[in-house]
């Protein structure tokens, strides 16, 4: 007998879930003991790596999916480490722009190769195969979410 779509979409739900809760653990575990940082400090210093050039705080938010007051703070600390610098714009005093430092590019670069060795190391028991699937489903998964996929009508 097969298994109703609701329930088979519950338990991907939840495998998704429990994975993604090993993994993030895993990992905030690691970024502590061996650079006694934390995942936000670590998504932080990744958004701005990505970046060719100063950014705005706004700019940053947008791309952390966080609100501007969850990350004052951090990014106050980031600067007292000497890991980004803070300048504010002199043509509009209320927007402020962050960059990493040289010390903060170097450091996260630090970090960085050794994160994608422990992820990687998370994801060794599945095949090449498996990994292009999964990849496959998720990017699927992820474009029907962000396209506003909506949940079915009731018959």
């Amino acid at each position: 007998m097969a298994v109703p779509h609701a329930k088979q979409s519950l338990r991907v739900w939840l495998r998704m879930l429990r994975a993604t809760t090993i993994i993030e653990k895993r990992i905030r575990g690691y970024l502590k003991t061996e650079f006694d940082s934390t995942l936000p400090r670590f998504d932080v210093l990744s958004a701005l790596d990505r970046e060719t050039g100063p950014i705005t705080m706004s700019q940053l938010t947008d791309h952390l999916l966080v609100s501007n007051g969850n990350l004052t703070g951090l990014v106050n600390r980031l600067v007292e480490d000497g890991l980004i610098s803070r300048e504010i714009d002199p043509d509009d005093r209320r927007v402020q722009h962050v960059v990493l430092t040289p010390e903060g590019r170097r450091a996260f670069r630090e970090m960085a190769d050794k994160h994608e060795a422990l992820v990687d190391s998370l994801f060794a028991a599945m095949s090449d195969e498996d990994m292009a699937t999964l990849l496959d489903l998720t990017t699927t998964l992820n474009s029907a979410l962000q396209n506003g996929a909506r949940p079915a009508e009731d018959a």
